[in-house]
């Protein structure tokens, strides 16, 4: 193996969904771009290849996440949700110790996780509570990229976190891990409200946004947009970063656009993350059917870019 290559970890994800399936298939692609080492041990891999009928490459090198228990294709499960874990928290801790330069994240099933009694709902907000700093979540590929103020909350509840002080600290930190001179800053109402009349929350957003900009000494951001047409054509030939207020508001445009191509990226971190973009696609595990993996690649790759600064 080349020496300069980076290496990532990369946590196997939902055992029951097509993350093994993924690595195993795409290994001979991407041990040419860097150094991967899986974290899973040998016999929960090779059960998995047998229900696969994949071959493991002699050269599949592991970090063995302890751990034993029956595959069961497409099933949620409490058992996969906690191996799932273990191999995430595995991956963090040797890029934690810089034994890796970067991890990247293959699909779990936040099911799984509530079943094996894991309080969070995602990756972000595990590696949050480790490194006890705001990581930011951002999701994209080269073209667009959508950084989320909030995440896996209750829209009803999204009103009440425009704070001006969390919008402004937000919009520093996202500057200061992307160093783009122009981010699109999306309004939380229809018609961004239209001066007021159907809400208040952009008088809020536009005061962080024009505080931010002063801290910044430069017209970084931009808004509040109108959001059904920030993802216009025409905007996005303007502008390639976008903040969105909520979840959907973000990433329903951009997988309406880029779903199959489209990572997520954990920012504002001392380690480098990146993962699909998509679910455990229970609905194809383990049948051998075509996986477009696009995604892994890309997350690979920006790992691998991001290591590199």
């Amino acid at each position: 193996m080349n020496k300069q290559l980076k290496k990532i970890a990369i946590s196997i994800g939902d055992l029951n969904g097509i993350g093994i399936e993924i690595a195993l298939k795409e290994h001979e692609t991407i041990k040419k771009i860097c150094d991967p080492i899986y974290c899973i041990n040998k016999n929960m891999l090779n059960q998995a290849s047998k229900l696969l009928k994949v071959d493991i490459p002699e050269d599949f090198k592991l970090f063995e996440t302890k751990g034993d228990f029956v595959i069961k294709p497409s099933e949620v499960s409490k058992k996969a949700g906690k191996y799932s874990f273990d191999s995430f928290m595995d991956a963090i801790k040797l890029a934690h110790k810089k034994e890796v330069d970067a991890i990247c994240t293959l699909p779990i099933n936040k099911e799984s996780w509530s079943k094996a009694s894991i309080k969070y709902k995602g990756h972000t907000e595990v590696l949050r509570d480790f490194f006890n700093k705001h990581a930011i979540m951002m999701l994209g590929c080269p073209k667009m990229y959508v950084a989320l103020f909030t995440e896996h909350i209750a829209l009803k509840k999204v009103p009440k976190k425009i704070i001006e002080k969390d919008l402004i600290d937000f919009f520093i930190d996202f500057y200061k891990n992307i160093k783009a001179k122009n981010i699109a800053v999306l309004g939380l109402n229809p018609h961004a409200s239209d001066n007021g009349v159907l809400g208040d929350e952009e008088v809020v957003i536009f005061k962080a946004i024009k505080k931010a900009n002063k801290e910044l000494k430069e017209d970084i951001f931009k808004g509040p947009l109108v959001p059904d047409t920030a993802f216009s054509p025409n905007s996005r030939k303007n502008f390639k970063y976008f903040i969105a207020m909520y979840h959907d508001q973000g990433l329903a445009p951009l997988k309406a656009l880029y779903f199959d191509e489209s990572i997520n990226v954990s920012l504002n971190l001392p380690i480098i993350r990146t993962s699909v973009d998509h679910g455990t696609a229970f609905n194809i595990a383990y049948k051998n059917e075509k996986i477009d993996t696009k995604s892994y690649i890309n997350a690979i790759k920006e790992a691998i870019n991001l290591s590199k600064k």
